[in-house]
C-alpha cells in the first residue's frame, strides 16, 4: 500500500466531509477527568475560528488509554462543552474506534520507507540511553534495526517512524512563527506499540487528516509534536495542516495554573454562578484581543477572531476582571435569560426550586436586582428576601437595626400602610417619606428598620423596591411578625 492509499477513510460516526477550501477545526479531550479551563478555552478559540470562517468545529474524543479513561469523565467533557455553549459539528469521534485505521497508516509508512519494525528490547534501549549520556550525547535511542531486514516479523517489535537524521525540521506555526529543531535531535519515534496499539503521535494525525482538519489550535505544549507530526504527515504524502500554538494559562501570580488558581472544572465556574456567555468572554481575552475591546457578543468575536491576534506570551487568569465581565453580561441579558440561567443552576446545584409565586416574585425583582449582582449566586443572595421563609432569621446587623423604639415606630408606619391601596415604589416613598415627616425623623431613620423588618439583612435593594416585589399582603405580614416579637 502507497501512502496515497491510505488517504483517506471516514472518521467513525464522524461528521460529513467538508467542502474544499472549507476551516475545519477540532477539540480532542483526552477522557480522564473534567474539562479544565485551560481545555475549554482551546475549545473556545477552535470554536471561534471555525464559526467565523464559515467552517465546522469537530469534536474528538481521544479514548485510547482504556486505563484512565471512564465514561463518567468523557460525558463530563460533553457536559462541559455543551454548558460553554460551544456546539460542535456532527458526532463526536472516538479514537479507540479507529484503530484499524492507525495501523492501516502504519502499514502505508512501512511500505513507503518512512517507518520501520524494530525488535530492541527496553533493556538494550536503557543501555544505548545510558551510554549516550556517558560520552556527553543526548540520551536518544538510535536503533539498530533501522537499516535492518532480517527481523522476524512474529516476533514482538515496535514500529517506529524513520526520522531524518541530517538538516533541520521546521514548523510554520501561525502563533509562534517558524519553529526550527535540527534533525539529528529527533528521535525516531514509536508508532505502534509491540501489543499493535497505535501510539497518541500516529493515531493524532490520522485522525486529523480522516476529519479534513485545516487548523490546529492546541496549547503551545504541543509544539514538539508538530514538529515529529509533520514527519508523519510527509511520510504518508498528506498535506501538513496550519498549526497555531497557543500559550498557556498561568496564575495570578505568573505560576503555572494550579487548582489554587483556578485551574478546575467549568461546572466548577458553572456552580459559581457565571453565565456561559460571561465565560466565553472572558476566556477569549485570555490570550487574544480585539484592540481595546473586553465586552463582545459571540457574533463579534467569531468576526472578529485572527490567529494572528493571539499573544504569544502566557495569559494570567484575574478572576476580578472574569467577574467584573460576567456583570456586564448579567446586565446586558433579558430577565427571562437570568430567569432560565437561575433554573439551571438550581437544577445543577441540586437545590430545590422555589415554588412558583416566588419565581413569579423573582422574575418581577429582576430588573432592580441585575444591575448590582456579578454572578448568579450574588443574584438569588440578593433575592434572599423573596425566597425566605416567615418568620424571617435576622442577621445580626438587622436585629440591632430593630431594637429600641423601632418596634413601636415600624407598628404605626404599619397602621398607615394598610391603609394605602396604591402599592407602588413611587406611593411607597412618598408614603414613608410623609410618615418620617410626621415622626419628625430622617427618612433613613425610617428606611433602615424597614429594610431589616422587611428583609431580616441591613444591606438590600432600594427598600421600596423590595416592598413593591414583595407586595402588599407580604410586607404587612412581615411587619406584624417584627411587631409581635
Amino acid at each position: 500500500m502507497s501512502p496515497s492509499d491510505a488517504s483517506p477513510a471516514p472518521a467513525a460516526n464522524g461528521p460529513e466531509a467538508a467542502r474544499p477550501g472549507q476551516v475545519v477545526t477540532r477539540f480532542a479531550p483526552s477522557p480522564t477527568g473534567y474539562l479544565h479551563i485551560g481545555g475549554a478555552r482551546t475549545a473556545l478559540f477552535n470554536w471561534l475560528f471555525a464559526r467565523g470562517q464559515g467552517g465546522k468545529f469537530l469534536l474528538r474524543v481521544e479514548d485510547t488509554d482504556r486505563v484512565r479513561y471512564t465514561p463518567e469523565a468523557a460525558q463530563a467533557i460533553l457536559d462541559g462543552l455543551s454548558w460553554l455553549g460551544l456546539d460542535w459539528d456532527g458526532d463526536a469521534v472516538s479514537q479507540f474506534e479507529r484503530v484499524p485505521r492507525h495501523r492501516q497508516a502504519a502499514q502505508a509508512l512501512l511500505d513507503a520507507g518512512a517507518a520501520y519494525r524494530c525488535w530492541s528490547s527496553k533493556e538494550e534501549i536503557d543501555a544505548a540511553r545510558e551510554a549516550a549520556k556517558a560520552e556527553g550525547r543526548p540520551p536518544m535511542f538510535v536503533s539498530p534495526w533501522r537499516d535492518r531486514t532480517d527481523g522476524d516479523p512474529a516476533e514482538p517489535h515496535v514500529v517506529r517512524l524513520r526520522a531524518p537524521r541530517e538538516g533541520e525540521v521546521s514548523v510554520d506555526d501561525a502563533v509562534q512563527g517558524r519553529v526550527t529543531w535540527k534533525a539529528d535531535q529527533m528521535d525516531d519515534l514509536i508508532l505502534l506499540r509491540s501489543d499493535g496499539t497505535p501510539t497518541y503521535m500516529l493515531a493524532v494525525v490520522v485522525d486529523d487528516h480522516d476529519m479534513g482538519v485545516t487548523h490546529v489550535i492546541r496549547g503551545d505544549d504541543h509544539l514538539t509534536n508538530a514538529a515529529r507530526q509533520s514527519l508523519i504527515y510527509k511520510g504518508l504524502g498528506w498535506d501538513v495542516p496550519v498549526f497555531a500554538h497557543i500559550p498557556l494559562i498561568h496564575g495570578p501570580d505568573g505560576a503555572k495554573l494550579s487548582k489554587r488558581h483556578g485551574a478546575l472544572g467549568v461546572e466548577a465556574y458553572r456552580d459559581m454562578g457565571y453565565l456561559p456567555e460571561g465565560l466565553r468572554n472572558y476566556l477569549a481575552r485570555l490570550g487574544w484581543s480585539h484592540g481595546d475591546d473586553e465586552f463582545f457578543t459571540d457574533a463579534q468575536a467569531q468576526s472578529w477572531f485572527a490567529l494572528e491576534d493571539i499573544n504569544k506570551s502566557a495569559a494570567r487568569i484575574d478572576f476580578v476582571k472574569m467577574e467584573h465581565l460576567n456583570g456586564q453580561h448579567m446586565r446586558a441579558a433579558t430577565d427571562a435569560r437570568l430567569l432560565e440561567a437561575v433554573k439551571a443552576l438550581f437544577a445543577a446545584q441540586q437545590k430545590p426550586l422555589p415554588d412558583a409565586d416566588r419565581m413569579s416574585t423573582f422574575a418581577a425583582a429582576m430588573p432592580g436586582l441585575k444591575d448590582r449582582a456579578k454572578t448568579l449566586n450574588e443574584l438569588t443572595d440578593m433575592a434572599y428576601y423573596i425566597f425566605a421563609n416567615r418568620p424571617l432569621d435576622f442577621d445580626a446587623k438587622a436585629a440591632g437595626l430593630l431594637k429600641g423604639d423601632a418596634g413601636p415606630m415600624l407598628a404605626r408606619l404599619t397602621s398607615q400602610l394598610r391603609n394605602h391601596s396604591v402599592w407602588d415604589e413611587d406611593a411607597l416613598q412618598q408614603a414613608v417619606r410623609d410618615f418620617a415627616e410626621q415622626e419628625g425623623l430622617k427618612l433613613g431613620k425610617v428606611a433602615q428598620p424597614l429594610r431589616a423588618a422587611l428583609t431580616g439583612r441591613a444591606v438590600s435593594p432600594s427598600v421600596f423596591d423590595v416592598m413593591s416585589t414583595l407586595g402588599r399582603d407580604e410586607c404587612l405580614a412581615r411587619l406584624d411578625d417584627v411587631s409581635a416579637t
